[in-house]
């Protein structure tokens, strides 16, 4: 499916979200500075823009990772693009079975990715075991607005507009309607913060952003 749409992800994120993704991607990167880490992995990277801003905190490196190929190329083509390329490495491979050793990196970010895990608790582990003691993980994901009006605004939104709009563009019949779903069964807030304490990890924090569209989540190892 995501390498259906990959020549249109970026589009259609921008698009369908007026904009603000940029802002989320942002603040999520502001809060990860405060760590300055030196090694970072990205992962479900996708096309990369949440390597290429991390860019900016002037890690030594980053590693993009994700298991769509197709996602990676165009990922790799911006990086080139943008001469980046001594920076940010793409990897294809398995969020929940990485291939790299433990205690590798100072900070895992993820952006609108971990809600597509077969296994969240499997994913989170592996988060877990290739962070650093005291590494960090920053992970941005879409939530549910619990209120009048928005909750109502936003349903109709995700539901009706977005696969509608998405379908056109992509021309993916399902992935535009995979992506409410996956948010609708995703178990956001306090429920996550809770599997991530289930993990290991510990000083867990969200942020929740537009009315609780989206939220940040921290955890420390």
């Amino acid at each position: 499916m995501f390498d259906n749409i990959a020549p249109k992800y970026d589009f259609l994120n921008h698009f369908l979200s007026l904009g603000i993704d940029r802002v989320w991607r942002k603040k999520a990167i502001r809060i990860l500075s405060e760590y300055h880490p030196g090694q970072i992995l990205d992962v479900a990277t996708g096309t990369g823009d949440f390597a290429i801003a991390a860019a900016q905190i002037n890690p030594k490196k980053i590693i993009g990772f994700d298991l769509s190929e197709k996602m990676l190329d165009v990922g790799r083509a911006k990086v080139e693009r943008l001469k980046m390329s001594w920076l940010i490495e793409f990897q294809k491979g398995d969020s929940e079975a990485m291939p790299f050793p433990d205690k590798q990196f100072d900070a895992i970010t993820v952006a609108f990715g971990v809600r597509n895990f077969e296994n969240l608790e499997s994913g989170l582990k592996e988060f877990f075991r290739v962070l650093k003691p005291e590494g960090v993980a920053v992970i941005l994901e879409f939530s549910k607005p619990k209120y009048f009006p928005m909750k109502q605004l936003y349903h109709f939104y995700f539901f009706r507009i977005l696969p509608l709009i998405g379908r056109m563009v992509s021309k993916d019949s399902s992935a535009y309607s995979y992506l409410p779903e996956s948010v609708m069964a995703f178990p956001d807030d306090q429920k996550f913060l809770s599997v991530l304490q289930k993990v290991g990890f510990s000083n867990t924090k969200q942020k929740r952003l537009t009315f609780g569209i989206a939220t940040i989540y921290l955890a420390q190892k």
